[in-house]
Protein backbone atom coordinates (compact mmCIF):
# COMPACT_ATOMS: atom_id res chain seq x y z
CA UNK A 1 0.00 0.00 0.00
CA UNK A 2 2.08 2.87 -1.34
CA UNK A 3 0.54 6.22 -0.35
CA UNK A 4 1.79 9.64 -1.37
CA UNK A 5 1.22 11.98 1.58
CA UNK A 6 0.84 15.60 0.49
CA UNK A 7 -0.12 17.57 3.59
CA UNK A 8 0.21 20.98 1.96
CA UNK A 9 -0.45 24.27 3.72
CA UNK A 10 -2.12 25.66 6.82
CA UNK A 11 -4.17 23.15 8.77
CA UNK A 12 -3.34 20.51 6.16
CA UNK A 13 -0.21 19.68 8.16
CA UNK A 14 -2.11 19.28 11.44
CA UNK A 15 -5.04 17.21 10.23
CA UNK A 16 -2.81 14.92 8.17
CA UNK A 17 -1.00 13.85 11.35
CA UNK A 18 -4.28 12.59 12.79
CA UNK A 19 -5.31 10.75 9.60
CA UNK A 20 -1.97 8.93 9.53
CA UNK A 21 -2.35 7.98 13.20
CA UNK A 22 -5.70 6.42 12.32
CA UNK A 23 -4.19 4.43 9.45
CA UNK A 24 -1.41 3.20 11.72
CA UNK A 25 -3.97 2.14 14.33
CA UNK A 26 -5.55 -0.15 11.75
CA UNK A 27 -2.28 -2.11 11.47
CA UNK A 28 -2.56 -2.28 7.69
CA UNK A 29 -0.31 -4.69 5.78
CA UNK A 30 2.70 -3.37 3.85
CA UNK A 31 1.85 0.28 4.48
CA UNK A 32 4.36 2.63 2.86
CA UNK A 33 4.03 6.39 3.33
CA UNK A 34 6.10 8.81 1.24
CA UNK A 35 5.82 12.54 2.00
CA UNK A 36 6.28 15.44 -0.40
CA UNK A 37 5.69 19.18 -0.53
CA UNK A 38 2.73 20.68 -2.38
CA UNK A 39 1.12 24.12 -2.58
CA UNK A 40 2.60 27.12 -0.81
CA UNK A 41 5.16 25.13 1.13
CA UNK A 42 6.35 23.60 -2.15
CA UNK A 43 6.64 27.02 -3.79
CA UNK A 44 8.71 28.29 -0.88
CA UNK A 45 10.99 25.24 -0.88
CA UNK A 46 11.17 24.43 -4.59
CA UNK A 47 9.90 27.47 -6.52
CA UNK A 48 6.76 25.73 -7.80
CA UNK A 49 3.51 24.59 -6.10
CA UNK A 50 3.70 21.20 -7.83
CA UNK A 51 7.39 20.29 -8.14
CA UNK A 52 8.39 17.49 -10.55
CA UNK A 53 9.38 15.21 -7.67
CA UNK A 54 5.95 15.61 -6.07
CA UNK A 55 4.18 14.85 -9.35
CA UNK A 56 6.36 11.78 -9.94
CA UNK A 57 5.58 10.50 -6.46
CA UNK A 58 1.86 10.97 -7.06
CA UNK A 59 2.11 9.07 -10.35
CA UNK A 60 4.00 6.16 -8.78
CA UNK A 61 1.84 5.79 -5.67
CA UNK A 62 -1.27 3.64 -5.34
CA UNK A 63 -3.17 6.56 -3.81
CA UNK A 64 -2.65 10.18 -2.78
CA UNK A 65 -3.69 11.52 0.60
CA UNK A 66 -3.97 15.30 0.26
CA UNK A 67 -4.38 17.91 3.00
CA UNK A 68 -5.02 21.42 1.71
CA UNK A 69 -3.34 24.20 -0.24
CA UNK A 70 -3.64 27.93 0.24
CA UNK A 71 -1.30 30.69 1.37
CA UNK A 72 -2.59 34.29 1.34
CA UNK A 73 0.96 35.63 1.31
CA UNK A 74 1.44 34.07 -2.13
CA UNK A 75 -1.81 35.26 -3.70
CA UNK A 76 0.07 37.79 -5.84
CA UNK A 77 1.90 35.15 -7.87
CA UNK A 78 1.07 34.78 -11.55
CA UNK A 79 -1.65 32.23 -12.32
CA UNK A 80 0.57 29.26 -13.17
CA UNK A 81 2.39 29.62 -9.84
CA UNK A 82 -0.65 30.18 -7.66
CA UNK A 83 -0.70 27.49 -4.99
CA UNK A 84 -4.20 26.34 -5.99
CA UNK A 85 -2.78 25.26 -9.35
CA UNK A 86 -1.14 22.33 -7.58
CA UNK A 87 -4.36 20.40 -7.03
CA UNK A 88 -5.65 21.35 -10.48
CA UNK A 89 -2.39 20.06 -11.95
CA UNK A 90 -2.67 16.77 -10.08
CA UNK A 91 -6.23 16.28 -11.31
CA UNK A 92 -5.17 16.95 -14.89
CA UNK A 93 -1.92 14.95 -14.90
CA UNK A 94 -3.51 11.94 -13.19
CA UNK A 95 -6.74 12.25 -15.23
CA UNK A 96 -8.87 12.32 -12.10
CA UNK A 97 -12.17 13.35 -13.65
CA UNK A 98 -14.71 12.11 -11.07
CA UNK A 99 -15.05 13.79 -7.70
CA UNK A 100 -17.17 11.98 -5.10
CA UNK A 101 -18.38 14.13 -2.22
CA UNK A 102 -20.70 12.35 0.21
CA UNK A 103 -22.76 14.39 2.66
CA UNK A 104 -24.61 12.61 5.44
CA UNK A 105 -26.02 13.88 8.71
CA UNK A 106 -24.34 12.48 11.81
CA UNK A 107 -26.73 11.29 14.50
CA UNK A 108 -26.92 13.78 17.34
CA UNK A 109 -25.50 16.70 15.34
CA UNK A 110 -28.70 17.69 13.53
CA UNK A 111 -29.08 20.79 15.70
CA UNK A 112 -25.70 22.10 14.47
CA UNK A 113 -26.99 22.50 10.93
CA UNK A 114 -28.34 25.83 9.76
CA UNK A 115 -31.44 23.85 8.76
CA UNK A 116 -34.18 22.59 11.03
CA UNK A 117 -32.98 19.38 12.75
CA UNK A 118 -35.67 17.22 11.16
CA UNK A 119 -34.62 18.45 7.70
CA UNK A 120 -30.88 18.16 8.32
CA UNK A 121 -31.29 14.66 9.73
CA UNK A 122 -32.60 13.39 6.39
CA UNK A 123 -29.44 14.32 4.45
CA UNK A 124 -27.72 11.33 2.85
CA UNK A 125 -26.50 12.27 -0.60
CA UNK A 126 -23.51 11.85 -2.88
CA UNK A 127 -22.42 14.63 -5.21
CA UNK A 128 -20.65 13.46 -8.37
CA UNK A 129 -18.71 16.45 -9.69
CA UNK A 130 -16.91 16.38 -13.04
CA UNK A 131 -13.41 17.54 -12.23
CA UNK A 132 -11.26 18.19 -15.31
CA UNK A 133 -13.45 20.32 -17.58
CA UNK A 134 -15.72 23.37 -17.41
CA UNK A 135 -14.52 26.93 -16.81
CA UNK A 136 -11.73 25.75 -14.51
CA UNK A 137 -9.82 24.24 -17.41
CA UNK A 138 -11.27 26.18 -20.35
CA UNK A 139 -9.60 29.00 -22.21
CA UNK A 140 -9.38 32.10 -20.05
CA UNK A 141 -7.81 35.50 -20.00
CA UNK A 142 -8.33 39.24 -20.27
CA UNK A 143 -8.79 41.29 -23.39
CA UNK A 144 -9.85 44.71 -24.54
CA UNK A 145 -13.26 45.37 -26.03
CA UNK A 146 -13.88 47.45 -29.15
CA UNK A 147 -14.59 50.40 -26.88
CA UNK A 148 -11.31 49.99 -25.03
CA UNK A 149 -12.73 48.46 -21.86
CA UNK A 150 -11.08 45.58 -20.01
CA UNK A 151 -12.92 42.28 -20.26
CA UNK A 152 -12.26 38.97 -18.52
CA UNK A 153 -13.42 35.69 -20.00
CA UNK A 154 -13.55 32.01 -19.01
CA UNK A 155 -14.78 29.44 -21.51
CA UNK A 156 -17.16 26.75 -20.22
CA UNK A 157 -16.98 23.66 -22.45
CA UNK A 158 -17.65 19.92 -22.33
CA UNK A 159 -17.49 17.36 -25.10
CA UNK A 160 -19.80 14.35 -25.15
CA UNK A 161 -17.12 11.88 -24.05
CA UNK A 162 -16.33 13.93 -20.94
CA UNK A 163 -20.00 14.00 -20.00
CA UNK A 164 -20.55 10.30 -20.73
CA UNK A 165 -17.67 9.06 -18.59
CA UNK A 166 -18.75 10.99 -15.48
CA UNK A 167 -22.37 9.98 -16.11
CA UNK A 168 -21.40 6.29 -16.07
CA UNK A 169 -19.67 6.78 -12.71
CA UNK A 170 -22.77 8.49 -11.33
CA UNK A 171 -25.21 5.84 -12.55
CA UNK A 172 -23.04 3.05 -11.11
CA UNK A 173 -22.87 4.90 -7.79
CA UNK A 174 -26.65 5.24 -7.78
CA UNK A 175 -27.03 1.51 -8.39
CA UNK A 176 -25.16 0.93 -5.14
CA UNK A 177 -27.32 3.37 -3.19
CA UNK A 178 -31.06 4.19 -3.50
CA UNK A 179 -31.10 4.11 -7.32
CA UNK A 180 -32.01 7.77 -7.79
CA UNK A 181 -29.91 10.16 -9.87
CA UNK A 182 -30.51 13.89 -10.25
CA UNK A 183 -28.49 15.56 -12.99
CA UNK A 184 -27.96 19.26 -12.28
CA UNK A 185 -27.42 21.73 -15.11
CA UNK A 186 -28.56 25.08 -16.52
CA UNK A 187 -29.95 23.86 -19.83
CA UNK A 188 -32.40 26.77 -20.09
CA UNK A 189 -29.47 29.17 -20.53
CA UNK A 190 -26.21 27.35 -21.31
CA UNK A 191 -25.51 25.44 -24.51
CA UNK A 192 -22.98 23.38 -22.56
CA UNK A 193 -25.82 22.17 -20.36
CA UNK A 194 -28.01 21.34 -23.35
CA UNK A 195 -25.35 18.86 -24.49
CA UNK A 196 -24.82 17.68 -20.92
CA UNK A 197 -28.49 16.81 -20.50
CA UNK A 198 -28.71 15.06 -23.88
CA UNK A 199 -25.67 12.86 -23.18
CA UNK A 200 -26.87 11.98 -19.66
CA UNK A 201 -30.18 10.87 -21.19
CA UNK A 202 -28.30 8.67 -23.66
CA UNK A 203 -26.21 7.05 -20.92
CA UNK A 204 -29.34 6.51 -18.81
CA UNK A 205 -30.61 3.97 -21.34
CA UNK A 206 -27.97 1.55 -20.05
CA UNK A 207 -29.18 1.85 -16.45
CA UNK A 208 -32.92 1.15 -16.50
CA UNK A 209 -32.93 0.41 -12.77
CA UNK A 210 -31.92 3.99 -11.90
CA UNK A 211 -34.54 6.74 -11.75
CA UNK A 212 -33.17 9.82 -13.57
CA UNK A 213 -34.34 13.37 -13.03
CA UNK A 214 -32.99 16.75 -14.14
CA UNK A 215 -32.86 20.00 -12.18
CA UNK A 216 -31.58 23.49 -12.89
CA UNK A 217 -28.72 24.44 -10.58
CA UNK A 218 -30.53 27.40 -9.01
CA UNK A 219 -33.46 25.17 -8.12
CA UNK A 220 -31.08 22.49 -6.85
CA UNK A 221 -29.48 25.00 -4.48
CA UNK A 222 -32.93 25.95 -3.20
CA UNK A 223 -34.08 22.33 -2.84
CA UNK A 224 -30.94 21.44 -0.92
CA UNK A 225 -32.03 23.70 1.92
CA UNK A 226 -35.77 23.06 1.54
CA UNK A 227 -35.78 19.26 1.24
CA UNK A 228 -32.26 17.77 0.97
CA UNK A 229 -33.56 14.32 1.85
CA UNK A 230 -35.00 14.00 -1.67
CA UNK A 231 -31.51 13.62 -3.16
CA UNK A 232 -29.57 10.39 -3.47
CA UNK A 233 -26.89 10.98 -6.11
CA UNK A 234 -26.41 14.40 -7.70
CA UNK A 235 -24.44 14.58 -10.96
CA UNK A 236 -23.12 17.92 -12.13
CA UNK A 237 -20.27 19.81 -13.77
CA UNK A 238 -17.16 21.27 -12.22
CA UNK A 239 -18.38 24.77 -11.36
CA UNK A 240 -21.85 23.82 -10.11
CA UNK A 241 -20.44 20.85 -8.18
CA UNK A 242 -17.89 23.01 -6.41
CA UNK A 243 -20.62 25.32 -5.14
CA UNK A 244 -23.26 22.71 -4.29
CA UNK A 245 -20.88 20.46 -2.36
CA UNK A 246 -19.81 23.34 -0.13
CA UNK A 247 -23.47 24.18 0.42
CA UNK A 248 -24.11 20.54 1.35
CA UNK A 249 -21.40 20.72 4.00
CA UNK A 250 -23.14 23.54 5.80
CA UNK A 251 -26.46 21.74 5.55
CA UNK A 252 -24.81 18.86 7.43
CA UNK A 253 -23.30 21.19 10.02
CA UNK A 254 -19.68 21.90 9.17
CA UNK A 255 -17.30 21.83 6.25
CA UNK A 256 -14.93 20.09 8.65
CA UNK A 257 -16.93 16.87 8.34
CA UNK A 258 -16.93 16.27 4.58
CA UNK A 259 -14.44 14.09 2.74
CA UNK A 260 -13.91 13.63 -0.98
CA UNK A 261 -12.38 11.26 -3.50
CA UNK A 262 -11.08 12.22 -6.94
CA UNK A 263 -10.96 9.18 -9.21
CA UNK A 264 -10.00 8.29 -12.76
CA UNK A 265 -10.27 5.14 -14.82
CA UNK A 266 -8.14 2.97 -12.50
CA UNK A 267 -7.92 2.53 -8.75
CA UNK A 268 -5.51 5.38 -8.06
CA UNK A 269 -7.28 8.30 -6.46
CA UNK A 270 -6.64 11.54 -4.63
CA UNK A 271 -8.39 11.88 -1.29
CA UNK A 272 -8.86 15.19 0.51
CA UNK A 273 -11.22 17.07 2.81
CA UNK A 274 -13.31 19.61 0.92
CA UNK A 275 -12.28 22.49 3.18
CA UNK A 276 -9.28 24.69 2.52
CA UNK A 277 -6.07 25.47 4.39
CA UNK A 278 -7.81 27.80 6.91
CA UNK A 279 -4.74 30.02 7.50
CA UNK A 280 -6.64 31.99 10.15
CA UNK A 281 -6.56 29.00 12.54
CA UNK A 282 -3.43 27.20 11.30
CA UNK A 283 -1.00 26.29 14.07
CA UNK A 284 -3.54 26.73 16.85
CA UNK A 285 -4.37 23.04 17.18
CA UNK A 286 -8.12 23.58 16.83
CA UNK A 287 -8.75 22.33 13.29
CA UNK A 288 -11.28 19.50 12.96
CA UNK A 289 -9.48 16.45 11.48
CA UNK A 290 -12.66 14.43 10.86
CA UNK A 291 -12.90 15.25 7.14
CA UNK A 292 -9.26 14.27 6.66
CA UNK A 293 -9.78 11.02 8.57
CA UNK A 294 -12.91 10.25 6.56
CA UNK A 295 -10.97 10.96 3.36
CA UNK A 296 -8.51 8.28 4.43
CA UNK A 297 -11.48 5.94 4.87
CA UNK A 298 -12.60 6.69 1.31
CA UNK A 299 -9.07 5.88 0.16
CA UNK A 300 -9.22 2.47 1.84
CA UNK A 301 -12.53 1.75 0.11
CA UNK A 302 -11.92 3.03 -3.42
CA UNK A 303 -8.18 2.49 -3.98
CA UNK A 304 -7.57 -0.63 -1.89
CA UNK A 305 -10.96 -2.34 -1.76
CA UNK A 306 -10.84 -2.43 2.05
CA UNK A 307 -14.51 -1.83 2.73
CA UNK A 308 -14.41 -3.34 6.22
CA UNK A 309 -11.50 -1.12 7.30
CA UNK A 310 -13.21 1.94 5.81
CA UNK A 311 -16.41 1.15 7.70
CA UNK A 312 -14.44 0.79 10.95
CA UNK A 313 -12.97 4.27 10.52
CA UNK A 314 -16.32 5.80 9.60
CA UNK A 315 -18.01 4.13 12.55
CA UNK A 316 -15.25 5.35 14.88
CA UNK A 317 -15.70 8.96 13.72
CA UNK A 318 -19.48 8.70 14.12
CA UNK A 319 -19.06 7.27 17.63
CA UNK A 320 -16.67 10.04 18.67
CA UNK A 321 -19.06 12.72 17.41
CA UNK A 322 -21.95 11.01 19.21
CA UNK A 323 -19.89 11.24 22.42
CA UNK A 324 -19.75 15.04 21.97
CA UNK A 325 -16.03 15.10 21.27
CA UNK A 326 -16.53 18.14 19.07
CA UNK A 327 -14.13 20.59 17.52
CA UNK A 328 -14.47 24.35 17.62
CA UNK A 329 -16.28 24.37 14.27
CA UNK A 330 -19.05 22.31 15.89
CA UNK A 331 -19.32 24.41 19.03
CA UNK A 332 -17.04 22.20 21.13
CA UNK A 333 -13.60 22.69 22.61
CA UNK A 334 -11.78 19.49 21.58
CA UNK A 335 -8.40 20.08 19.99
CA UNK A 336 -7.19 18.50 16.78
CA UNK A 337 -5.10 16.02 18.76
CA UNK A 338 -7.90 15.21 21.19
CA UNK A 339 -10.25 14.33 18.34
CA UNK A 340 -7.56 12.14 16.80
CA UNK A 341 -6.93 10.49 20.18
CA UNK A 342 -10.63 9.71 20.54
CA UNK A 343 -10.88 8.14 17.06
CA UNK A 344 -7.77 6.04 17.61
CA UNK A 345 -9.07 4.91 21.01
CA UNK A 346 -12.40 3.95 19.44
CA UNK A 347 -10.60 1.85 16.82
CA UNK A 348 -8.46 0.20 19.47
CA UNK A 349 -11.49 -0.67 21.61
CA UNK A 350 -13.84 -1.90 18.87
Amino acid sequence: MHIAVLAGDGIGQEIMVEALRVLEALDLPDLRLDHADVGGVAYRNHGHPLPPETLELAKSADAILFGAVGDPELDGLRRELRVESAVLGLRKELQLFANLRPAKAFAGLENLSALKPEIAGAIDLLILRELTGDVYFGEKGQRETATGRRQGYDIMAYDEDEVARIAHVAFKAAQGRRKKLCSVDKANVLQTSVLWRAVVEEVAAGYPDVELSHMYVDNAAMQMVRNPGQFDVMLTGNLFGDILSDQASMCVGSIGLLASASLGEGTRGLYEPIHGSAPDIAGQGIANPCAMILSAAMMLRHSFGMDAAAERVEAAVAAVLAQDVLGHDLGGDASTTQIGDAVVAQLTDD
